[in-house]
């Protein structure tokens, strides 16, 4: 019998039906030099008759992107620190983003000398941090079959040459990015991802505590490695996945218990998961059950 089709990770994506019916979006894997540092690669293309906005609950990772929206004027690049709060994105007409996400604290050896708590709550031009993240390279990313035409999203466009050159640029081929920066292995940045990562997975580590105990450090320890690699609170990383798992089942089901919900993501009742789910989402989880999120 063959496997059932392994069902599309929609983590953090408020209305990921509305979404995708919308944009084609897709993820795919750096080159395996990169793969200790970013996570993945994703790809978004639109051509929309009526604007529409996207909302996501924020992963705690930072983000280098590539876009071109018609609305917007030409091609550019932008470094986006963790947003703080719900992230809202209006998508209007045609457009493409090509992007990279770093794991958690898989930014902070590209920029060594600085807490990675500086880029949390910012959107910069990446030429900026990085130089050779310019609108040349915008170009070549959002239109990589053209870079002198406008896109043409209206049909499946190839990835492949846009992810051979995110590969290149990522490990300075094109503008010696990673050669100039030449960042070294650092057994914290690995211990930051892999405490991220458990998080995520295991629901049993529901306190600051837990995982502070998982690392064999103590709370404030814990707290320090996360300001300088992650750049938010462990019990900010703890909140965010527990409302990526309350969302995907207020998504994905119409009759669900909340407050065994609340108990399994290790909150003290109900009215706190309401509590947290309400002030990250936007509404309650009944009412997101019930309208596949806010409007």
């Amino acid at each position: 019998m063959a496997a059932a089709p392994r069902r599309r990770d929609t983590r953090g994506i408020v209305d990921p039906a509305g979404l995708l019916t919308r944009v084609r979006f897709r993820r795919h894997l750096p080159a395996p030099e990169l793969r200790r540092y970013v996570e993945r690669y994703w790809l978004i293309d639109w051509d929309l008759p009526e604007p529409y906005a996207t909302h996501i609950v924020p992963h705690p990772s930072v983000n280098l992107t590539f876009q071109w929206d018609e609305a917007e004027g030409p091609p550019h690049a932008e470094l986006t620190g963790i947003p703080t709060g719900l992230y809202t994105r209006k998508l209007t007409g045609r457009g493409r983003v090509c992007g990279v996400k770093f794991r958690p604290g898989g930014f902070r050896p590209y920029a060594p000398g600085t807490p990675a708590t500086h880029w949390t709550g910012k959107v910069l031009p990446a030429e900026s941090v990085f130089p050779a993240a310019n609108g040349t390279m915008a170009r070549t990313l959002t239109t990589p079959e053209a870079p002198e035409a406008a896109p043409d999203t209206a049909g499946p466009t190839d990835p492949t040459a846009r992810l051979a050159a995110l590969d290149a640029f990522l490990l300075g081929a094109l503008d010696a990015f990673l050669v100039a920066l030449a960042p070294e292995p650092d057994p914290q940045a690995d211990l930051a991802a892999d405490l991220v990562r458990r998080v995520r997975a295991d629901r049993t580590v529901r306190r600051v505590t837990d995982l502070a105990d998982l690392a064999d450090l103590s709370v404030r320890a814990l707290q320090r490695l996360f300001s300088a690699y992650v750049g938010v609170a462990p019990k900010w990383v703890i909140l965010r996945y527990r409302i990526h798992d309350a969302l995907e089942l207020a998504g994905t089901r119409r009759n669900v218990d909340w407050a065994t919900l609340a108990a399994d993501l290790g909150y003290a009742d109900q009215a706190h998961l309401v509590r947290d789910f309400t002030g990250t989402v936007g509404v309650t989880p009944t009412a997101y059950a019930a309208n596949a999120g806010p409007e």
